[in-house]
């Protein structure tokens, strides 16, 4: 009988995740929420895989076992064919005995007729052929064609018998063949009905593994939803966390300036704005990179949220994005080239992986600074003006170091 051990999922309570999140109140829980949120998320995976992988093998198994049974079936036509054929050959050697058995009953009577006719008077009949005979010759050719007729008479009746017996031993065997034909037409006939109770039993697993496959399925988009939740959360405190940092620096550059009565680096300054605050400059510190770098591209986050211009090359005014990282260069004494294919073939290429802070990414008609921890800053598009942007938001064709 066909048994397999089912494979119970990983049950994972959503409840408990979605009501905690309305919980939590800083930044470090909600990421400790989301990784374990991400964590059950892999163990639905893992055993939405292995059910998937179960649920094609038993699809494949069940193909077998179909197979099995259609050729089961196919033996079982044949054996039927066979056994009709031979009930023919059986009914045709018992046509052929009883013929034999006629025969031999014939020949039996005329023998014994004649065995009667020839002693019934004793002596007296081998007396009247010798006086009926011409001569001796005559006589004994006679008495000659009688014995030829006994053995004539006794021989056909063995042949007749021998027949009759050759014809029944026949008949016996195919009584014998006939009925192996029937064992064998009775196993295949026990062997498809135990086919076809495992293939019933497979179309109910296969079943419960579409069931099963069908609730990881929404189990893991429950937690995907859930997740991505938890990111907007994460990023919205994390822009409160920026902007209030910002406003704290901005308050206390202009402190600073009013005690120094002005600003007296000689270099383009920018207050600033409400857009420009949401992104934390702080975490170009903490990127890897030259210091000169980091100077750049904090210099340049000071510019979010103003216009992009086509054509443009003014930071507080407008710029188009080649006009943007040409102007931040040439505020540290920097001169690059003007459009973004020329930008693409200026200074040392670095791959994406060693990119620091300062250097300009490249993209298919398009450049922008990297800030590091994956962002980049750049002139996007007249929507949306000089923003924050993913590194990987488009296809990077090449990662350009000036300094």
């Amino acid at each position: 009988m066909y048994k397999r051990v089912m494979t119970v999922i990983l049950v994972v309570s959503l409840s408990l995740s979605m009501s905690v999140l309305a919980y939590a109140s800083t930044i470090s829980d909600l990421k400790k929420q989301k990784e374990d949120a991400q964590n059950q998320l892999n163990a639905i995976s893992g055993s939405l895989s292995d059910l998937e992988d179960m649920k094609a093998g038993i699809d494949s198994e069940i193909g077998d076992v179909r197979a099995q049974i259609v050729e089961i079936m196919a033996s079982i036509d044949l054996m039927k064919e066979d056994i009709a054929a031979k009930e023919e050959e059986i009914a045709q050697a018992q046509v052929e005995y009883e013929k034999a058995q006629a025969q031999e009953q014939e020949q039996y009577e005329a023998m014994k007729k004649r065995i009667r006719f020839m002693y019934e008077k004793g002596d007296q009949t081998y007396v009247q052929l010798f006086f009926e005979s011409r001569d001796l010759s005559d006589m004994l050719n006679k008495a000659d064609f009688i014995e030829r007729l006994y053995e004539y008479d006794r021989k056909m009746l063995e042949e007749y018998q021998a027949t009759k017996q050759q014809v029944a031993e026949l008949k016996e065997q195919l009584e014998v063949e006939k009925d192996e034909l029937e064992a064998q037409k009775y196993e295949l006939e026990e062997e498809q009905s135990a086919e076809e109770e495992i293939l019933a039993e497979m179309k109910s697993e296969a079943s419960n593994y579409e069931v099963q496959i069908a609730q990881a399925k929404q189990q893991a988009a429950a937690y995907k939803a859930l997740i991505k939740k938890q990111d907007a959360e994460i990023k919205r405190l994390e822009e409160e966390e920026a902007r209030r940092k910002a406003e704290e620096e901005a308050r206390r550059k202009a402190e600073e300036a009013k005690k120094n009565g002005g600003s007296s680096s000689g270099k383009q300054t920018y207050t600033p704005t409400a857009a420009s605050a949401s992104f934390d400059t702080s975490q170009i510190d903490q990127a890897s990179g030259s210091a000169k770098g980091k100077e750049i591209a904090k210099f340049a986050c000071q510019f979010i949220g103003n216009p992009y211009v086509p054509g443009g090359t003014s930071l507080t005014n407008g710029a188009d994005c080649s006009g943007f990282t040409q102007a931040v260069y040439k505020n540290f004494g920097y001169s690059i080239p003007r459009n973004s294919s020329a930008q693409r073939a200026y200074g040392k290429e670095v791959s994406l992986n060693e990119a620091e802070p300062g250097d300009i990414v490249c993209y298919a008609g398009h450049v922008a600074l990297y800030v590091g921890n994956g962002k980049i800053v750049h002139a996007s598009t007249q929507r949306t003006g000089i923003k924050i942007s993913y590194v990987t938001y488009r296809p990077v064709l090449s990662v350009r170091r000036i300094i």
